[in-house]
């Protein structure tokens, strides 16, 4: 959408100047005079030549930084517009300012907040402008605003705790192939060079282990390029809803890793159903809604099938048992909740004991993967060794030929 640098003139004879994000300039102008301001001088903004190096995207701390910031301003007792105003004055990243002042604009011109958000999908999905949406028509926005914070803040931990455990091994495998190269680039064809020049035939391993560095630069660049075909056709394939479908129920067999990962999308679905149902928004909607942001096409159509069955008048629990999805915990104590009333309550502890079993597997991971990742190393990098030095062990035949 074209970006317009627009000056005008307040009621009370003040000049000021701004940027709007509009799909015409005629639409600028209509905006500028709803907030009773005569516009002089409207005019289309120069791109940066450098626009492609700025980044269009929000990280999950930022937006819940601006949410925490956002509560605890309003609950101050500041009007929304004036609220918007100081969170984009403080933003330091560009693309979400200015997101803000868009949506500051909205609302000053008669706009929800909202409605004005869900125009930002990729800074505000779904959960976030129902939630918000919820706090409106209820009065509470601050206290639902203080709410997602902490949701945010809880969902952000999990995201991390997974991460973390990915990221030593990672590193490790780095560190290897690293390693490796440099053996095979570097130091093999130098002994290759002294094992020519004595003439004598070498063990199988050692001319094996030549072979290989002979070809090794080749070998590189065709795994490189098998990698860059494969990362490039798994995320064609997971455009589509099958694919995506398909991948989520491969990662979820995995072994130890697919458990962890279907725990953190239980824990996350759980935490969004609770806060969902507690701000206010209807069932059948927070099912749906917990389902899309639970991260897995499994749960998501899990929750579906669970949506359909609730909307025909059956109970909670029962279709998320028969789904074979969640975890017997989970549907009992949603049985539990829906018995005592207390469904919000019993979602809240559900996710609570779900994280901390995340927590628990992320810390296993990582004292078991460890000492595991070190051995394959030393297997490695010592069985190269191993077969590079064997025709040293023949040293009198290597003299006696070099001779």
């Amino acid at each position: 959408m074209p970006v317009y640098e627009w000056q005008g003139k307040s009621v009370t004879g003040e000049i000021r100047k701004g940027v709007l994000e509009a799909p015409n300039h005629q639409l600028v102008e209509v905006y500028l005079r709803r907030l009773n301001i005569i516009p002089i001088k409207i005019q289309l903004k120069k791109e940066s030549a450098f626009k492609i190096f700025r980044r269009k995207a929000v990280s999950g701390k930022e937006l819940t930084y601006f949410t925490r910031q956002f509560a605890v301003i309003l609950e101050a007792g500041l009007p929304i517009v004036k609220s918007l105003e100081i969170l984009a004055d403080q933003q330091k990243n560009p693309y979400f300012k200015k997101v803000i002042q868009d949506i500051k604009l909205k609302v000053e011109t008669g706009s929800t907040l909202s409605d004005a958000m869900a125009e930002y999908p990729k800074v505000f999905d779904n959960l976030y402008v129902q939630m918000v949406r919820s706090g409106e028509s209820s009065g509470n926005l601050d206290i639902v605003l203080k709410r997602l914070a902490e949701y945010l803040e809880r969902i952000l931990s999990i995201k991390g705790k997974v991460k973390h455990a990915m990221v030593y091994p990672s590193v490790i495998v780095i560190v290897t192939i690293a390693v490796i190269s440099i053996i095979m680039l570097f130091v093999i064809p130098k002994f290759a060079e002294i094992y020519e020049s004595a003439g004598h035939a070498l063990p199988l391993p050692t001319q094996i282990l030549i072979n290989i560095s002979n070809n090794f630069g080749k070998i590189l660049i065709a795994l490189a390029i098998l990698l860059a075909v494969l990362i490039i056709g798994i995320r064609y394939y997971r455009i589509t809803e099958r694919g995506k479908y398909n991948t989520d129920r491969l990662i979820l067999l995995l072994p130890v890793l697919g458990e962890l990962f279907h725990k953190a999308a239980v824990a996350r679905m759980a935490r969004t159903l609770s806060n969902l149902i507690g701000g206010g928004v209807p069932l059948l909607q927070a099912l749906t809604i917990a389902g899309e942001t639970s991260g897995n096409k499994v749960l998501e159509k899990a929750m579906e099938e669970v949506r359909i069955n609730v909307s025909a008048g059956q109970s909670l629990a029962d279709p998320m048992f028969y789904t074979g999805v969640f975890p017997y915990l989970l549907v009992e104590m949603v049985r539990v909740g829906e018995l005592t009333g207390n469904l919000e309550d019993m979602l809240n502890r559900v996710a609570d004991f779900f994280e901390e079993e995340v927590d628990r597997m992320v810390n296993t991971l990582s004292t078991l993967i460890e000492p595991v990742l070190i051995i394959f190393l030393g297997v490695v990098v010592g069985g190269i060794l191993v077969s590079l030095y064997l025709p040293i062990f023949k040293l009198g035949e290597v003299i006696g030929g070099m001779k």
